[in-house]
């Protein structure tokens, strides 16, 4: 965690790894999990110095959790598909909708 966390945000840090890790994810993916959903709710409440545009108005990763509990998986939105793939530098990123993005991204 951050330095300057808050004592909620380590609690949700340690109940989130901890519930990854029970669906069988390993522990370092767990703890990418947890650091990555405690950051993206640090940067919609105004905790954090610097946020991407995804994780301040994309949907709270609570309602995330909520939908694909109820709905099954959608998976992540054509902008996430499409900043992952700017990341690892895939070529022709731009033109690809949401299908041909998670093709190259292997997903």
């Amino acid at each position: 965690m951050p330095r300057g966390s808050s004592p909620k945000r380590e609690r949700q840090y340690e109940h989130i790894k901890e519930s990854a890790r029970k669906r069988g994810e390993s522990t370092e993916r767990a703890e990418e999990i947890a650091a990555r959903t405690v950051n993206k709710e640090r940067a919609r409440a105004g905790e954090s110095k610097t946020a991407s545009r995804s994780s301040i108005q994309d949907m709270s990763s609570a309602e995330r959790g909520g939908r694909h509990s109820h709905s099954g998986s959608k998976g992540p939105t054509k902008e996430q598909l499409y900043n992952e793939a700017k990341q690892r530098n895939i070529e022709g990123r731009s033109s690809m909708d949401k299908a041909q993005l998670k093709r190259a991204l292997g997903h």
